[in-house]
């Protein structure tokens, strides 16, 4: 096992970012809010290097298309995240469905002045364009607008095109995604670990492989956890389950592995849906992978 890396002691302001209108199921429009009221936070809230700043919702309106309110809430996010980053803080977006993740990384980015690397975990590609798109469903494509292609009202919200580096980006754990996606995030060539690979070669091998490459990009890297990753009979409370997938050790292994990491810029997790959530086992993990952040003996 690799040594865990500890973060310093620096201010974790976590973000809410309260939007389902990304998504098919809009229930995960109440999971930042029902994670900020849940017995999981409420075990963590009175640490002192952390901090609720705000929760963030898409502008209201009849007349504002989906697209418009989305793009509204990403560059309020966008904001936030860059102000956190300017005052030395790190980030934790709590979402909200996988739309979100635009205004994250653009927030990211802008701060850095360049694009980032960012290690995507997911249970899907995420990777659509309004013209690939089966549903026409937003979360099925904020990667894709991170990496410059997308409705225009998405895009260059940090920077001026890409958001993040597809020589430093990796979908890990994907097992359910449409042709379009795969082929157009092979032609960015985006590393790309399935949930088949994973069975394959260990679960261990493939982080490696993938700290590896997101951590080697110059101005840093970010982290997006889309809960659905997990297999969905161990963190049900998620807005689009899928069969198998992770197993919870996994996933906080990987935090515990990766938080400390000095290029690490912000993290994101996302998809929470408390209506599916199970004596908030959901709402737990979400508490895990923060705690995970917290250098040991920093809540004394």
């Amino acid at each position: 096992m690799k040594p865990r890396h500890h973060r310093p002691s620096e201010r974790i302001r976590i973000i809410g970012a309260a939007s389902g209108i990304g998504a098919q199921d809009r229930a995960c429009e109440d999971g930042p809010v029902a994670f900020h009221r849940s017995q999981a936070w409420h075990e963590l809230e009175h640490h002192p290097l952390l901090d609720w700043g705000k929760t963030l919702f898409a502008p209201q309106g009849d007349r504002a298309s989906i697209t418009g309110r989305i793009a509204a809430l990403c560059r309020n996010l966008a904001d936030e995240v860059a102000l956190a980053l300017r005052a030395s803080e790190f980030p934790v977006v709590i979402g909200g469905d996988h739309s979100v993740a635009i205004g994250t990384w653009s927030g990211v980015a802008r701060a850095i002045a360049e694009p980032i690397g960012l290690l995507w975990i997911d249970a899907h590609l995420d990777s659509h364009t309004p013209e690939t798109s089966y549903s026409g469903a937003i979360h099925g494509m904020p990667l894709a607008c991170l990496l410059g292609r997308g409705d225009k009202r998405l895009l260059n919200i940090g920077l001026e095109g890409t958001q993040i580096s597809a020589a430093h980006t990796v979908v890990l754990g994907p097992r359910s995604y449409e042709p379009e996606e795969l082929e157009f995030l092979q032609r960015m060539q985006v590393r790309i670990i399935d949930s088949d690979e994973i069975l394959r070669r260990g679960f261990a091998a493939c982080l490696d492989e993938a700290i590896a490459i997101v951590a080697s990009a110059p101005a840093g890297f970010g982290v997006t956890l889309d809960l659905d990753a997990i297999d969905p009979r161990l963190a049900p409370g998620v807005g689009s389950p899928e069969p198998d997938g992770l197993v919870v050790h996994d996933a906080v292994e990987a935090m515990r592995r990766i938080g400390g990491l000095p290029g690490l810029k912000a993290l994101e997790i996302v998809e929470y849906n408390p209506d599916r959530d199970r004596h908030g086992t959901t709402a737990g993990l979400i508490s895990d992978l923060i705690g995970e952040l917290l250098p040991p003996g920093s809540d004394k």
